[in-house]
C-alpha cells in the first residue's frame, strides 16, 4: 500500500467518524429552528404576564424567599414527609369512613327522630335562663345543695327505703276518706278494738321513734 492509499484510507475513517457528528449537529441545528419560534412565544407571554406582577414584585423578596427556603430545608422536608403520612392514612382510612359515616349518618337521623337534639336544644335554653336569672355565686349554692339532695335520693334508693316508700304510695288506694267521721276519746277507745288500728299505732309508735332523728345534733348534744 503506497502513501497516497494510506492518506485515503485515513480521510475515509476520519469521514466516518465526524459523519455522527455532523448528523448530531444538523438535528440540533433543526430543533433549534423548531423551538425558536415557540420559545419566543413563551417569553413574549411570560413578559406580559410579569408585567401584571411587576409593581408587586420585589427581586429583595424573592432573595429573602430563597434565603429563606434553604434555611427551612429540614422544616420542608419534615413537613413533606409528614404529608405523605397524612396521604397514607388517608388512602387506608378511606374504606373505613365509607362504610362509617352511612352508619353515623343513620344513627344521628335515628337521635333527630326520637327527639334527642330537641332535648338538648331545650337543654341550653334552660342553661341559658338560668346563667340570666342566677348569679354564679347561686349557682355554686345550688350545687353544694344539688350534692346533698344526691346523697338524700342515695339513701332513699336502699332497699329499706324503697320497701317503706312503696308500701306507704299503697296507702291512699286502701282508705276511704268520704267515711270519715269525727271521733271523741270514747271513739278513740272504741278503735282501739280494731286490729287494723291497734297495727296502724304499733306503726306509728316505730316512725314516732324514728322522728327522733329529726332533731338538730347540737340539741342532741346538750341533753
Amino acid at each position: 500500500m503506497n502513501h497516497e492509499e494510506i492518506v485515503l484510507n485515513r480521510l475515509e475513517r476520519l469521514e466516518q467518524e465526524i459523519a455522527p457528528v455532523a448528523d448530531s449537529a444538523r438535528s440540533i441545528s433543526e430543533l433549534r429552528e423548531e423551538l425558536a419560534p415557540r420559545v419566543n412565544e413563551a417569553v413574549k407571554a411570560l413578559i406580559v404576564e410579569l408585567a401584571d406582577i411587576e409593581a408587586d414584585f420585589q427581586l429583595e423578596d424573592l432573595l429573602f424567599l430563597i434565603k429563606k427556603t434553604m434555611r427551612n430545608v429540614r422544616n420542608l422536608t419534615y413537613s413533606i414527609d409528614q404529608l405523605k403520612n397524612i396521604i397514607d392514612f388517608v388512602l387506608i382510612a378511606e374504606p373505613l369512613l365509607k362504610s362509617t359515616v352511612p352508619q353515623m349518618i343513620f344513627y344521628m337521623e335515628d337521635l333527630e327522630k326520637k327527639g334527642v337534639f330537641n332535648l338538648l336544644r331545650s337543654s341550653f335554653e334552660i342553661i341559658k335562663k338560668t346563667a340570666e336569672t342566677y348569679t354564679p355565686e347561686d349557682m355554686a349554692q345550688i350545687g353544694d345543695g344539688m350534692v346533698r339532695l344526691l346523697g338524700v335520693f342515695k339513701k332513699l334508693t336502699t332497699p329499706e327505703a324503697l320497701e317503706l316508700l312503696d308500701r306507704a304510695a299503697e296507702v291512699p288506694s286502701r282508705v276511704d276518706l268520704s267515711r270519715t267521721k269525727p271521733a271523741g276519746a270514747w271513739g278513740l277507745l272504741w278503735a282501739m278494738g280494731n286490729p287494723e288500728v291497734k297495727e296502724g299505732l304499733g306503726v306509728l309508735l316505730e316512725l314516732t321513734k324514728g322522728l327522733s332523728t329529726l332533731r338538730p345534733k347540737e340539741i342532741l348534744t346538750d341533753t
